[in-house]
């Protein structure tokens, strides 16, 4: 392609707004263009490259006998009614008619869909009604919808954005899991084919309500990443940290018993007010959190005061039964205090309670007295609380803390999810009678399995990870183009037409290229511009280099040009 030709432009200044490197790269090299929050344009050189990793995407669920399908955007609310849903996902968004007259045609409400389970398992129960058509595997690239509250990580997280969604049918668990291994062996090729497999890491992450086990996400290396990985040291295993499991270390050293004492905290509700009025470290406070399930059971978890509660690890250990925040009125009732003074000394028999870890040991502790504006200090366990028969891991564990596989501090690094395989077993064929006859022609639900890809998300990724202070550089797998051909301005004519001359054998050969043949532009805004795009090669043709019967040819992840000739120059690119 031509650039005089291309319809967009770089831009020589950051836009306004963009704090994501990804975004702020790609709008300023003319790869993607910002509708809104959120929500952005590819144009025609982000398209090149978003075509490119979708196809590498679609070879490999194609090769593990997966077959393309396309659903649509929008489905009926009834469908995620039946799988009670609708009121449970909190990034949906609804469609219906925007004024009067629409309206007026049809006043139907629809979901704009943020995934497809709920559009898929009904067409399968049309299709597999017998363990003669199981296996199945079906996949679409498609728009999906969110209503993320901050979209500013640019492709990382967006309102509007690509997804690879693969749904597998089975007989069985046991088939289901054979075709999730298989799954998770494509994953890791496509990244390999990207360039990021030895940066992209298999993490055990939630398994919801689908399942009791976990799921797993592929969480690519990446600076700006929204998750954290805590990686084990000897076992290589990785854990999102909504999951990872953690031990504090524990410093108490021979610390003296102090005497139990009652203070007044007149206003005092917070960990980070009660520490600074009693002049104690965050580790010596004690946060105690009051929940209740749907049959009206109430617990209640504590744990240090400088950890934050689990709610995933809680809910494994108790089960998920509906549990949520006690509300005020709750909290005074069953404590007699206002928020923020609840503590254990005292509480109902009749509540449950769930000790984390790091209360292991922990000594001359404060915690709230149960009575409004009093918390009690230098609580001790043996001598003013019982010490619970068991203590669990309730925290969100933080960098500097030990996994309790290898008695090691983990390795923590920020990624982006690029991917997820999600055991769902029979959640959704049992909401919409999904079942087919077994060889004894008996019913039985069908297990499903759903795997994510984002080919926007992995483009963003791609964008920061080979990127550097001069702009985007592409692998070659996904770059727009291969060669970034740059036409030098100058008197001598040879050099447009040695330049066409190159441009034409390139094209011959089937290698991509981009010429900059543009004759109003410098030699240093064509060397800035090719930086920026990110190619994987330059080639530049200069009345310099005409004088030498030479081309230079340098590689965007290099700093040296290389002068060849004409003859050498298509051998070098093609290796």
């Amino acid at each position: 392609m031509r650039q005089t030709s291309l319809f967009s432009k770089t831009l020589k200044e950051v836009p306004v707004g963009e704090v994501s490197l990804n975004s702020q790269l790609l709008i300023r090299a003319g790869f993607i263009d910002k509708t809104m929050a959120g929500v952005y344009t590819y144009l025609p050189l982000g398209w090149r490259v978003l075509v490119k990793i979708e196809n590498i995407i679609r070879e490999e669920m194609n090769a593990i006998g997966g077959q393309e399908i396309l659903m649509p955007a929008l489905s009926p609310q009834w469908n995620w009614e039946k799988t009670k849903r609708l009121e449970k996902v909190d990034v949906l968004f609804k469609a219906d008619g925007a004024n009067q007259a629409s309206r007026k045609q049809n006043n139907s409400v629809y979901i704009l869909n943020s995934t497809h389970e709920e559009i898929i398992t009904p067409i399968m129960k049309k299709y597999a009604s017998s363990y003669k058509d199981l296996p199945v595997a079906v996949y679409q690239i498609q728009v999906k919808y969110r209503n993320e509250p901050r979209p500013k990580a640019g492709l990382l997280r967006g309102r509007e954005f690509r997804m690879k969604d693969l749904y597998s049918f089975h007989k069985n668990q046991e088939d289901l899991y054979k075709f999730y291994e298989l799954t998770k062996k494509a994953y890791a090729k496509i990244f390999e084919r990207m360039d990021i497999g030895n940066d992209t890491f298999i993490a055990l992450a939630s398994g919801g309500d689908f399942t009791k086990n976990y799921s797993h996400e592929f969480q690519t290396k990446c600076e700006n990443g929204e998750d954290t990985v805590f990686k084990d040291l000897d076992s290589g295993i990785c854990y999102n940290q909504e999951v990872a499991p953690g031990r504090v270390s524990l410093e108490n050293g021979e610390e003296d018993l102090q005497v139990l004492e009652k203070v007044a905290t007149t206003g005092i509700k917070t960990i980070a007010k009660l520490t600074e009025f009693l002049g104690i470290p965050k580790e010596k406070a004690v946060k105690t959190l009051l929940y209740k399930d749907e049959e009206g059971n109430f617990i209640a978890a504590a744990l240090r005061g400088d950890y934050d509660i689990n709610e995933e690890k809680l809910f494994r250990i108790i089960g998920f039964k509906g549990f949520r925040f006690a509300d005020e009125g709750e909290i005074e009732k069953i404590t007699s205090a206002k928020s923020g003074y609840s503590g254990l000394i005292g509480l109902s028999e009749d509540i449950d309670i769930y000790m984390d870890d790091s209360l292991q040991g922990l000594k001359n502790f404060a915690i709230g007295a149960n009575e409004t504006n009093y918390h009690y200090n230098n609580v001790n366990f043996g001598q003013d609380i019982s010490e619970p028969e068991k203590f669990y891991d309730i925290k969100e564990i933080k960098p500097g803390d030990i996994s309790p596989d290898s008695g090691k501090v983990y390795e923590v690094f920020k990624a982006s999810e690029t991917g997820n395989i999600f055991p769902l077993n029979t959640k959704f064929s049992e909401s919409f009678s999904c079942y087919y006859d077994d060889e004894n022609g008996n019913k039985k639900p069908i297990y499903m399995g759903a795997y994510g890809m984002g080919p926007t998300r992995i483009m963003g990724v791609l964008a920061e990870k080979f990127a550097d202070e001069k702009g985007l550089s592409w692998t070659e797998s996904v770059a727009p183009f291969k060669v970034h051909l740059l036409q030098l301005p100058g008197k001598n004519k040879q050099v447009k037409k040695q330049a066409e001359y190159i441009y034409r054998k390139l094209k011959d050969k089937n290698i991509q290229v981009l010429y900059d043949d543009r004759q109003d532009v410098g030699a240093g805004e064509k060397f800035a511009d090719a930086d920026l795009i990110g190619c994987p090669y330059r080639i530049v043709v200069s009345e310099k280099m005409i004088k030498e019967n030479k081309i230079e040819l340098k590689k965007r992840n290099e700093n040296q040009e290389r002068a060849l000739n004409l003859e050498e120059l298509i051998p070098e690119i093609i290796n």
